[in-house]
C-alpha cells in the first residue's frame, strides 16, 4: 500500500514507520519541519514536508491523491487550545474530506481511550480542548463513507513494547507507544476492520489475536 502517515515525526509514528516499511508498504511521512527529514528517512519512510495547518482543499488533494491509505497520527501537543482545534479537529476533518474527494478509501485514526462527545473532561481542565477536538474529528470520520478504523490507546508510555494488548478493559490504563505502533501496522491493511473502534491498554493477548478478536466482536 501507498500510505500517507500524517504526523510523521511523532513518537508513535517514528515507531510505526519501520514496521510499515518492513511489511512492504510505501510510507510518505508528512512532517512540518524539514529538519526532521533525516529521522524519518532513517525509518525507511519518505519525508513529505508540508504544514497541514496551512493547506487549502487543493493542497490536501495534492498531498493525498494516489494514496491507498491515510494514517492520522498528528497532534498539536496540547498547551494551545486554538492550535489544538486547528490541528486535531480542523486539519483532521480536512484530510477526511480530501480523502473522499480523491478516492482514498482507507483511513486509520489514532485517537485516545476516552474520546467521545460526552468525554466528561471539565472545561477548565487543560485537556478539554484536545478532548473536544478529538471528539469532533472522530464523529466526523464516522459520518463519512470512508473505510475507517479508530484506534483508542490509553495513557501512553515509553515502555518497551510487549506485543500484547487488552481490548476488553472498560477503563483506561496505559499502553506503550511501541505497542500502539504495532497495532497501527496490524490494522492498516485489513478491510475487515472497517467501522471498528479499538480501545486498548497493554495486556496479555498478542496483538494479531486481539485484532482478530475485534473483528469478531464487530
Amino acid at each position: 500500500m501507498d500510505i500517507a502517515l500524517i504526523g510523521g515525526h511523532g513518537k508513535i509514528a517514528l515507531l510505526a514507520e519501520p514496521l510499515l516499511v518492513q511489511a512492504g508498504h510505501r510510507v510518505g511521512a508528512v512532517i512540518r519541519n524539514s529538519e526532521q527529514a533525516a529521522n524519518v528517512e532513517a525509518t525507511g519512510a519518505t519525508p513529505v514536508v508540508v504544514d497541514i495547518e496551512a493547506l487549502d482543499p487543493q493542497g490536501w488533494d495534492d498531498l493525498l491523491r494516489g494514496r491507498d491509505a491515510i494514517i492520522w497520527s498528528a497532534g498539536a501537543g496540547g498547551g494551545n487550545p486554538e492550535r489544538t482545534g486547528r490541528v486535531d479537529r480542523d486539519a483532521a476533518i480536512a484530510s477526511m474530506e480530501s480523502a473522499e474527494r480523491v478516492g482514498v478509501r482507507r483511513y486509520v485514526m489514532v485517537s485516545y481511550f476516552g474520546a467521545r462527545p460526552d468525554h466528561g473532561v471539565p472545561q477548565d481542565n487543560s485537556f478539554f480542548a484536545y478532548a473536544e477536538a478529538k471528539a469532533a474529528a472522530d464523529q466526523h470520520l464516522k459520518s463519512t463513507d470512508l473505510d475507517w478504523t479508530i484506534l483508542k490507546p490509553s495513557r501512553l508510555t515509553l515502555a518497551a513494547p510487549s506485543g500484547r494488548i487488552d481490548t476488553t478493559a472498560t477503563e483506561s490504563g496505559e499502553v506503550s507507544r511501541g505497542n500502539v505502533a504495532q497495532v497501527i501496522a496490524a490494522v492498516v491493511g485489513r478491510d475487515d476492520l472497517n467501522g471498528v473502534e479499538l480501545a486498548f491498554n497493554d495486556g496479555e493477548v498478542e496483538i494479531a489475536q486481539a485484532v482478530d478478536g475485534a473483528v469478531t466482536k464487530s
